[in-house]
């Protein structure tokens, strides 16, 4: 029987029986697979059981067994989030394929049930550390996996990420890395172990090494973009900027000609087909939300709606018969769910930014809560990433940075629960009793 599989049916043995006790656990253990889908790594029985559906209704059904708190919240991030499925439930009714929309509506109904379960079980400072650290391991091993990859094989061999789920693609994986890396940041700013710290640094960089080794011109132009954003907010512009360029220059020396070639046509677009059918997608996308509120639906991807609102100019070079995916989370959801799903799409991310930037107003030169600012400002880049980098991927359901903006969300309710760090600290361990090795870990989990 293979390792895999027994090691990840093990733990779920040992962890699911405590989700009824403390139904943070179960949050935790659904971040894992829904971020990693760490079965889909497997060979044998654990590959297709239905491990996410199991922790989820553990986790549902912990929520009343509980000894936690368990406190619903609907600030205007989550909000909007809400509206904007029950939006997309509207638009389901009317699609030209209902049944067919039906598969993607529940996954992602799924992912916003359980943001609004996260928010209402995550409350202490400990459980939002907890919650990252687990979205930047799960992420964190493709990053550490593909970088290696692209360092053994001279940049010449294009990363992908796992088999199913939302970043199997290259682009997908390379953007999912790059909006991760900031949360990474988070928490090497604000850990007091040096070793923990070091290998941050390393994730880090392998990550985005790995991003680049996907030749993800979309990943490459979020990078871009949160680059400016650290240099722009940096104290010391000009350190930053030298150690900028000189990475820079390192990083494209050491790519292969072939991944110059394929950045390249980010200038020469109007002569690479790939860009130019995102651009005929995008027409599409356009020409249903003028002609219907409720756009067409998830599954708009068929050839009978495109031979419909595809546009119809003679110097087209493309079959207005031919589906074509959107490529750009913004075009996505305008033609899935017209121009009131995109308003209430751009409103969850608009929100979300400004709650960030409240954090980051409310805790600047307070060092009791020195981490709250350093979220605010981490979480804000990653939402950078995600807006540049989705303009060219169909990602707008994607799980991650529903999870960047939850993060502010519980972080901005634990500062307002306690102006000031009114938890108590988690005790240092005796000086002269020595600890076992349980309560090392213990600690160390707890203050990582």
């Amino acid at each position: 029987m293979p390792l895999r599989d027994l090691m990840i049916a093990g733990l779920l043995a040992i962890t699911l029986p405590m989700v009824f006790r403390h139904v943070y656990v179960g949050v935790l253990l659904w971040t894992w697979i829904s971020m990693m889908a760490p079965h889909k790594l497997t060979y044998g029985f654990m590959h297709s059981a239905p491990i996410a559906a199991v922790v989820g209704l553990a986790t549902l059904v912990g929520l009343l067994t509980t000894r936690d708190r368990v406190k619903f919240m609907f600030p205007p991030p989550l909000l909007f989030a809400a509206l904007f499925l029950t939006w997309t439930c509207i638009t389901t009714a009317f699609a030209f394929f209902p049944a067919d929309s039906m598969g993607d509506l529940d996954r992602f109904f799924k992912i916003v049930l359980m943001v609004l379960v996260s928010a209402a079980v995550l409350h202490t400072r400990e459980h939002i550390r907890l919650f990252i650290w687990v979205v930047v391991l799960s992420l964190g091993l493709y990053g550490v996996k593909g970088g290696i990859y692209t360092i053994l094989t001279g940049g010449s061999g294009r990363v992908w990420g796992p088999p199913g789920g939302f970043i199997e693609g290259n682009n997908e994986l390379a953007l999912a890395l790059i909006v991760t890396v900031p949360l990474m940041n988070f928490l090497r700013l604000t850990s007091p172990y040096k070793l923990v710290r070091q290998g941050l640094v390393a994730m880090m960089g392998l990550s985005i090494i790995s991003a680049a080794g996907s030749q993800s011109r979309g990943a490459f132009l979020a990078m871009i973009a949160m680059a400016f954003v650290l240099w722009w907010r940096s104290p010391r512009k000009l350190p930053g900027a030298i150690v900028g360029v000189v990475g820079a220059f390192a990083l494209l020396a050491f790519m292969p000609q072939s991944w110059h070639e394929r950045m390249d046509t980010i200038q020469t677009y109007q002569d690479d087909g790939s860009a130019m059918g995102r651009i005929h997608a995008w027409q599409t996308a356009i020409n249903v939300a003028n002609d219907r509120v409720v756009g067409a639906g998830y599954a708009m991807y068929d050839p009978f709606v495109f031979a419909i609102y595809s546009p119809k100019d003679s110097d087209s070079k493309f079959d207005a018969g031919i589906a074509r995916a959107a490529h750009s989370i913004y075009f996505q959801v305008l033609g899935e769910h017209g121009y009131i799903g995109l308003f209430l799409f751009l409103m969850v991310w608009l929100t979300g930014w400004r709650a960030a930037a409240r954090l980051r107003k409310n805790s600047r030169d307070k060092p009791d809560i020195a981490w709250l600012f350093q979220l605010g400002g981490m979480t804000q880049v990653s939402l950078v990433g995600f807006a540049v980098g989705g303009a060219f991927l169909s990602l707008a359901y994607f799980d991650l940075p529903y999870n960047v903006v939850l993060a502010v969300v519980l972080a901005q309710r634990w500062r307002a629960e306690r102006a000031t760090l009114a938890e108590k600290p988690v005790e240092p361990l005796p000086v002269k009793v020595r600890p076992t090795f349980a309560r090392r870990l213990i600690y160390w989990i707890r203050t990582a």
